[in-house]
């Protein structure tokens, strides 16, 4: 993929997808290294995280537009979370979804990039039933 091959709005939907996914999973993994000290779960969600990455890093901070975001503040949603398990849901479900755009928007250009997106997704899936059940 070429630098100039998405459009400036592209490119804010995959830098602001890939922050999202990333931020997602950094507190998913902090939870499992720091509160639970399992090392496995949080290994893996590292794992997944480091992979989560493009070369075009350039281009994202270029095209990133944060202070004019639409949607930048908060919801009610958002701001309320009534316990640890509130929080493991909200950022599983904030990363997986972040994937499936960056699966789908790299389709466009680069299906490599593509599937990379669509395996942490479905290892996000598989994880989330995993530690989610765990913490009923």
């Amino acid at each position: 993929m070429t630098k100039s091959s998405f459009s400036p709005e592209i490119y804010r939907v995959i830098d602001a997808n890939l922050n999202r996914l990333k931020e997602g999973i950094r507190v998913i993994e902090d939870i499992m290294r720091y509160r639970d000290n399992n090392k496995e779960h949080a290994s893996q969600l590292k794992s997944l995280r480091h992979s989560a990455r493009i070369n075009e890093t350039a281009a994202l901070l270029q095209n990133r537009d944060s202070i004019n975001d639409v949607l930048r503040s908060s919801t009610k949603s958002e701001q309320n979370r009534s316990d640890i398990l509130s929080i493991l849901t909200a950022n599983f479900k904030r990363a997986e979804e972040s994937a499936r755009v960056l699966e789908e928007i790299f389709k466009l250009e680069d299906i490599n990039q593509s599937e990379n997106f669509k395996s942490i997704r479905y290892e996000l899936y598989n994880l989330e039933k995993e530690i989610i059940l765990n913490e009923q």
